[in-house]
C-alpha cells in the first residue's frame, strides 16, 4: 500500500490534508485491513480515500457539507478505484443521529466552528480504546478540543508539525501552514 501525492488528486476549491499531514494523522488513526472508520468534514475526500486503502475489507464513511466538495470526492473515488466509501451529505451534527454505528476510528479535519458539540457526539460513536484524531491550524480550537477531550477523559497527545518545501533552483523554502494533530484514545472504562 502506498501513500498518495498531493498532485494526484483532483482539487478543486475544496481543503485537502496536505500529504505530510495526511500520512500522519492516518497513522496515529491505527486503521487495519477490516476497520470501519469516520471522515468529519472530508473536503476533498484526501484522507478518505487513503484510508479505504489501508482499510480495503473495511469502510469509510466520509461527511460533507458542501456539494462541491462531494463531487470532488466522488471524482477522486472514480479515479482512485474505490468501492468503500460512503458519502453523508450535510452538516456534521445535523446527520449525526442518523449514523447508528460504532467506529474503529475517527477522523475530523474540520468543524465549522462546532468542535466541543462534534467530539462528544462523535466520540459517542467511537469503539472503547479506539483513536480519534483531530487537526487543527487554529490554537483556539486546538485548545477548546483538548479541553472537551480531558473532560470526557480520553487520553490525549498533542503534536504541532510544520512543513517547507523547497522551491526553485536555489531551493527556497516555502512553508504551509503549521498543523496540529491531536490523538485521543477513548477510555476503556467508557461504554462502547
Amino acid at each position: 500500500m502506498r501513500y498518495f501525492k498531493d498532485e494526484e488528486f483532483i482539487r478543486g476549491k475544496s481543503p485537502m490534508t496536505k500529504e505530510e499531514i495526511r500520512i500522519i494523522s492516518i497513522s496515529k488513526l491505527n486503521i487495519e485491513k477490516n476497520s470501519s472508520v469516520l471522515d468529519v468534514g472530508a473536503g476533498t475526500g484526501a484522507v478518505s480515500i487513503q484510508m479505504s486503502k489501508i482499510c480495503d475489507e473495511g469502510k469509510v464513511t466520509a461527511i460533507e457539507k458542501d456539494r462541491d466538495a462531494i463531487d470532488l470526492i466522488n471524482e477522486n473515488i472514480e479515479k482512485f478505484n474505490v468501492s468503500n466509501i460512503t458519502i453523508i451529505n450535510g452538516e456534521a451534527l445535523e446527520v449525526e443521529k442518523n449514523i447508528d454505528e460504532k467506529f474503529d476510528a475517527i477522523f475530523i479535519g474540520g468543524s465549522g466552528g462546532d468542535i466541543e458539540e462534534i467530539i462528544a457526539s462523535y466520540g459517542e460513536k467511537l469503539k472503547s480504546g479506539k483513536n480519534m484524531v483531530l487537526n487543527f491550524i487554529t490554537i483556539d480550537n486546538v485548545y477548546r478540543a483538548m479541553q472537551t477531550l480531558k473532560n470526557l477523559e480520553y487520553d490525549t497527545d498533542l503534536i504541532q508539525i510544520a512543513v517547507s518545501k523547497g522551491k526553485g533552483k536555489s531551493c527556497m523554502l516555502v512553508a504551509n501552514n503549521p498543523i496540529f494533530i491531536i490523538t485521543a484514545v477513548k477510555n476503556s472504562g467508557e461504554l462502547g
